[in-house]
């Protein structure tokens, strides 16, 4: 039994930490695209031209704030939440170094679609390895607890809001948040399944992070 826990655990591990080195990736890839990126990046993106830090940079810093919110909320982290607020915006920097920039528009579509394909599989990861959320969609979670909301409302609202204030940082929005916001959704609907370890059972009526109910273990 101590056996299969541990590999179950190890498993869970590499799951997350692939999943996380790939999503900075995929952020990367939208960057060089140069077609828009998703909310949270337009935001990222925006505060970095102002204070002049990478952008991998800035999502660790603003992981690390929205982490903070979690106290009033009474969220409770896990290794998968601390693990994202760094390992993203860390792998983002990297890729971001040997990603070739690309002019042609042939090859910002590839970058931009590939880069929405692989946030997809990358979320799918990291959130079926079960072994915490990140630290913005806790901020959705426990805002929808605390207000009532549905996790559909809550999570709409908080992305126009950091995608309203990074479009006026700078960060670049165009037809590739618009494929992201209508593409992310089904994807990871998709992916997640396929990633989901299953490690604990799912209480009836609990709406997860795709905003729908819960009526079988997962």
């Amino acid at each position: 039994m101590l056996d299969m826990a541990w590999n179950g655990l190890v498993r869970r591990g590499l799951q997350l930490y692939i999943g996380l080195l790939l999503y900075g990736l995929a952020g990367a890839l939208q960057v060089r695209s140069g077609l828009g990126l998703d909310p949270w990046d337009v935001l990222h993106q925006g505060l970095s031209r102002h204070l002049g830090l990478a952008i991998g940079t800035m999502v660790i810093i603003v992981g690390v704030a929205v982490l903070l919110l979690w106290i009033p909320l009474r969220q409770r982290p896990g290794i998968g939440t601390i693990s994202n607020v760094v390992l993203i915006g860390v792998s983002m920097n990297v890729s971001l170094m040997w990603l070739p920039h690309v002019h042609a528009t042939p090859w910002r579509v590839a970058d931009m679609i590939a880069g929405v394909l692989l946030c997809g599989v990358a979320t799918g990861m990291y959130i079926g390895a079960n072994l915490g959320p990140g630290p913005r969609d806790g901020l959705m979670t426990g805002l929808a607890r605390r207000t009532g909301r549905s996790i559909r409302l809550t999570r709409t609202s908080l992305e126009v809001t950091v995608l309203g204030i990074g479009w006026l940082l700078g960060g670049t929005v165009g037809v590739g948040t618009v494929v992201f916001a209508l593409g992310i959704g089904p994807l990871v609907h998709v992916f997640m399944p396929l990633f989901d370890v299953k490690t604990r059972p799912r209480t009836p009526g609990f709406k997860d992070l795709r905003g729908e109910e819960a009526t079988a273990v997962t």
